[in-house]
This record gives C-alpha cells, sequence and structure tokens, in this order.
C-alpha cells in the first residue's frame, strides 16, 4: 500500500465523524483513575493493563505494563511499533490519571465518568486532560496504518498514571527501562493553547520554586490595648519584607531572579505567537510586570512571581491582639535562563540587605517545585513539524517556547537526551480540573487531522537525521 499524505488525513477524520473515537474515548473516560486517591490504584492498573491496549489491539504494537519504583503509586502502560532500526523513534506521551472527579459538583448533574455531548462540547473528567488527546495520537497513527499499510518510522506510546501528582517514580522509571523508551524525539499531547484558530507546539515548560516567609518575634498573642504600637507586628514587617521583591507595579527587584540573556531564537518565537481572548477569562493588566516585554515575553521568556497566601492571626476569628507571627507563600516561575538552584539564595542575599535577617524563608518541597526545560525553537524537529502543521492547517503553528503551566519536560529531555515536543489540542476554557471539564469536539477532530499529518511527514523521511 502506498496511499497518500491527504488520504492518511481523511481516514483520521472518518474516525471521528464515524464515530470511532467517540466510542473510544467514552471507554477511556469510564475507567476512574484518580490518582490522587489510593484505593484507585485498580483503576491506574486496568487502564495500563487492559482498557488502552484493547483500544490499540490490531495496530502491530506490543504491550507491557512498566511498574513503577515508588510503592502504591500507578504504573506506565509501554506500547511498542518497531518496523526497522534504522527508521527515527517517536516516543509519543500521554498521562491517563486524572484529577478528583468532583460528582455532584458539575453542572446539570453530569457524570465525570461519562463523556455527555452538549454542542460543540463534549464533558467528562480526562476529555481534555488527558485521555481525549493521547487518544488523539493513538487513532491518527491507526489512519496512517490503514492508508500507507506501516507507518514509515518506529512508535512507541508511553502512557503514566502519575502526572496529576507530579509524576512520581517516572525519572526512576525511565532510567530502569532506558532502551525499552530510548527515542529520537518526544512528542506529547496535552495542555491547552493559546487560540481554538490555529495549531501549536509548546517545547517545555517553566520551572517553578515555591516556599513560605515567615516572620516569628514571640511565643503568643498579645492584647492589642496593652500591647499595641510597643510590640513589633509581624504582618507588617513581612508586607514591608514582600514589598522589597517586587514594586508597586510588579516589576521583580531580587538581584539574580531575571534572565541575564534569552535566546533571539526564544525571542523570536515570542514575538510570533498569536492569542485568542476568551470570553469570562481575565485580560493581562498592560502595566503589570516587567516594563517593554510583550505579553508573551513576560508569560514563556521571563521570570514571575506571585503571593499565593498571606496569614497573620486568625482572619476567620480576629482577636484583639498583637499577633507572634506572619507567614506567606510565594511561588516563582522561571525559564531555563535563571537556575531554580539560585533562587532561594538570591532572595535570602536580597532580604538580608533590605534589613529583613529576621524574615525565614522555608522552601516547600512538593508537587509546587519542578525545573525549568525548553527545547530551541530553532531545533530541526521543531521546524520539521511547524511545517507539517502549516501545511495541513494552511497556516503557522503558534510555537510556544515553553508552557506556562507544569509538565514532565525536564524529566524526559534530561533522560532521553532528545528534543521534547508538545502539541495541545484544547483551549483555555475547558474547565480542567474544574468540574464541567469538556473538549472542544472541532478541536479534537482538527487534531486528529494534524497528527495524521505529521505521521504521515515523520514516516515519508522528512523527520531530522539522527
Amino acid at each position: 500500500m502506498a496511499g497518500t499524505r491527504e488520504g492518511a488525513i481523511a481516514a483520521a477524520w472518518k474516525l471521528f465523524d464515524d464515530g470511532t473515537y467517540l466510542a473510544h474515548l467514552r471507554r477511556l473516560v469510564a475507567v476512574p483513575t484518580e490518582s490522587q486517591m489510593p484505593e484507585r490504584l485498580p483503576d491506574l492498573r486496568r487502564y495500563c493493563a487492559e482498557t488502552l491496549p484493547s483500544i490499540m489491539d490490531g495496530m502491530g504494537f506490543s504491550f507491557e505494563v512498566l511498574e513503577n519504583p515508588n510503592a502504591g503509586r500507578g504504573p506506565a502502560m509501554l506500547a511498542t511499533r518497531m518496523e526497522e532500526p534504522s527508521l527515527p523513534t517517536v516516543l509519543v506521551y500521554g498521562h491517563g490519571d486524572v484529577v478528583r472527579g468532583l460528582a455532584g459538583h458539575w453542572s446539570e448533574a453530569r457524570n465525570p465518568w461519562a463523556v455527555t455531548e452538549a454542542g460543540q462540547r463534549w464533558y467528562g473528567r480526562g476529555t481534555v486532560d488527558n485521555k481525549g488527546q493521547h487518544l488523539i495520537a493513538i487513532e491518527a497513527l491507526r489512519a496512517v496504518l490503514a492508508e500507507r499499510g506501516r507507518l514509515g518510522f518506529n512508535a512507541k506510546v508511553f502512557v503514566e498514571t502519575g502526572e496529576e501528582v507530579g509524576s512520581p517514580g517516572l525519572r526512576a522509571m525511565l532510567r530502569q527501562h532506558k532502551d525499552k523508551v530510548a527515542a529520537d524525539v518526544f512528542i506529547g499531547l496535552d495542555g491547552p493553547r493559546q487560540t481554538t484558530f490555529m495549531p501549536e507546539l509548546k517545547l517545555g515548560a517553566r520551572g517553578a520554586v515555591a516556599f513560605d516567609l515567615i516572620v516569628r518575634l514571640r511565643d503568643g498573642a498579645h492584647h492589642s490595648g496593652h500591647w499595641g504600637g510597643v510590640l513589633s507586628d509581624p504582618g507588617f514587617i513581612l508586607a514591608h519584607a514582600l514589598s522589597t521583591i517586587v514594586t508597586p507595579k510588579g516589576r521583580i527587584r531580587v538581584p539574580g531572579w531575571l534572565p541575564a540573556h534569552v535566546p533571539e531564537s526564544v525571542r523570536q518565537a515570542c514575538r510570533d505567537i498569536v492569542f485568542e481572548e476568551i470570553p469570562n477569562l481575565p485580560e493581562a493588566d498592560p502595566e503589570w510586570g516587567e516594563p517593554g516585554l510583550t505579553k508573551s515575553e513576560k508569560i514563556f521568556a521571563w521570570t514571575s512571581v506571585i503571593v499565593l497566601a498571606f496569614l497573620t492571626g486568625h482572619p476567620d476569628a480576629p482577636t484583639n491582639a498583637v499577633q507572634p507571627e506572619a507567614r506567606a507563600r510565594l511561588q516563582v516561575r522561571h525559564t531555563v535562563d535563571v537556575s531554580g538552584e539560585s533562587i532561594i539564595p538570591a532572595l535570602r542575599a536580597h532580604l538580608d540587605a533590605e534589613g529583613f535577617p529576621m524574615v525565614e524563608i522555608v522552601p516547600v518541597m512538593e508537587r509546587d517545585m519542578f525545573t525549568a526545560s525548553r527545547t530551541d525553537p530553532s531545533d530541526p524537529w521543531v521546524t520539521m513539524l511547524a511545517g507539517s502543521l502549516a501545511r495541513t492547517a494552511n497556516r503557522q503553528p503558534n510555537v510556544v517556547p515553553n508552557s506556562s503551566g507544569s509538565n514532565p519536560s525536564d524529566i524526559f529531555m534530561e533522560e532521553l537526551k532528545a528534543p521534547v515536543i508538545w502539541m495541545p489540542n484544547s483551549y483555555a476554557g475547558c474547565n480542567q480540573h474544574g468540574p464541567d471539564e469538556h473538549a472542544l469536539a472541532p478541536l479534537l477532530r482538527e487534531g486528529l487531522g494534524l497528527m495524521a499529518g505529521i505521521w504521515w511527514d515523520i514516516g515519508a523521511g522528512e523527520a531530522p537525521r539522527r
């Protein structure tokens, strides 16, 4: 069989139009893979060992469940189709776990474990994050196989079940199975894109460092009438310390937190990014943040810091007393151009220089900590995939230097030693992680065609040489 690129794309669209994609999505969503809940471990295993392999049956893949080195955490599924060792190998990534279903909180009494169609919206937990998205990659592979009779490259589909809890054990799993997961490029489908009207590539993620700032002055609160005005107030001290971190308009003042240099390929990618205004979502405050930067540069090429929480006393039941302590939790997001390990030492030096040695900095060791990563926008794989998307969509895609949210790009980039590239197929208003999570049917259908074009082009020999 020879077939054509157009035929493969048409075959992918047909899988959507004839209900095959929806039927398979219903089966995936029906498995309650809430990775935050230990009692769901059997469901995570079922997703990897039974549900996904049964959907991919007949596609010429071998299947293996990779156990998680972290006890009590979900496994991963690795499906492998090796056509010829000399051909390029693509690792396709997805995550089968979801956040809590929040049954009872969805509008119109919708069931989070079923796909409910309402016009162009398909509701259900995991429809976009991430079951509906890795299913796009799988069904597009099916379409190319049907049209060409082979892929023309080697494919490995890796679906983990711990992304929503920070991918515990993922790095150790990749190291343990290094040869099995080895690939020339990582292609993941996850997250929202900037617009509903143009395709997109994302090339990594900003890192995040979270920490508490604490001012502890004494044991116990003391009567405000007797002690107000003579005892130091930790709330005011912490507020003044916070005011040294950013200006009144949000410009960061901590030396070492800002990138000394942003590569020109990243700046150019940011200049070309197109945004879409989504109803009911806030607009950017143009005067907040680093002066002279565009919205895209502030999000994708610069450092940001926010106060996640600020507490002194008992806000739910204030008492007339000078409080003994105040604390705030902050989160810094940064690109690969700033070392995550330098964030807290730089802040320590800054606070000391500003006269606040009494402010403690306590790192938060949880999912708020992850490493920055970025594939260069000029990488040959990025150029090739962007060209494929442009050919299918008849317009250039957004090429986003790194995601504004979190993902495990750094782990795969470091362990695979390969470019990491994401192709999101959702939009900013999809309600992922909340009640009423939904996919837009036109984006799912479009994604099937876009991925079929990508798989066809890789198999046609357009992939960069090793």
